[in-house]
């Protein structure tokens, strides 16, 4: 499968080129420095499966160049890859037609977890993990929180006071699944404990009905 990415920064591209093989078997990263090469690429190499473009490219208006390629290229789905990531932005992207937005400040981790859910249909946000969201009751992915779906599903069901037991039954996981799922929701969350969990994602105004699984 290839994998589009456009970039003019060469660090980003070089540490794209060495993270994304880990997505899946058989990647193959190509690397347009600017809109002209990404084009020739796009043209002569229709296979290309995913196309991450950063909104910041010399000479270009970034959310000009996503509106070019939905109508050029609709069977290719886009992923904003930028370091500009305020509300505004993320929303335009998304209204015009990107698939996911990261942000550069996002963990290595939630970056591969958001381009799986796009793979597999869906629309993601992997953000800035030092910057929460708004709390205006904005649907969540759970790229946004650096967790798998599997791992949201399982905070779903804490937030709601469920005891491992209970999670056990609803998912059909061993119970040792389910405490390391637990394990590693507090770790992304950076706190210690179940309460200090639901009161970590009560601060950032996320509730049961924000966090989401996308289907």
């Amino acid at each position: 499968m290839k994998i589009l990415v456009i970039d003019d920064h060469p660090l980003i591209l070089d540490a794209l080129k060495q993270l994304l093989p880990h997505l899946a078997s058989g990647i193959e990263v190509r690397a347009a420095a600017h809109a002209g090469e990404a084009v020739a690429i796009l043209d002569d190499e229709p296979d290309v499966a995913l196309v991450l473009l950063d909104l910041a490219l010399p000479g270009t208006r970034g959310l000009d160049l996503l509106a070019d390629f939905m109508l050029d290229y609709p069977g290719v789905p886009v992923v904003v890859l930028s370091a500009t990531h305020d509300d505004a932005t993320v929303n335009a992207a998304l209204a015009a037609g990107a698939r996911g937005f990261i942000a550069k400040t996002a963990s290595a981790s939630a970056l591969l977890e958001a381009l799986r859910q796009v793979l597999d249909g869906l629309v993601c946000r992997a953000a800035d993990p030092a910057r929460m969201p708004d709390g205006d009751g904005a649907r969540i992915g759970p790229a946004a929180l650096g967790l798998t779906t599997r791992q949201a599903d399982v905070l779903r069901l804490l937030i709601q006071g469920k005891p491992n037991k209970l999670i056990c039954r609803a998912l059909r996981l061993s119970e040792g699944t389910v405490k390391v799922h637990v394990s590693a929701i507090l770790k992304a969350l950076h706190v210690g404990s179940r309460t200090q969990a639901v009161a970590e994602l009560a601060r950032r105004g996320i509730h049961v009905d924000t966090l989401f699984r996308a289907h």
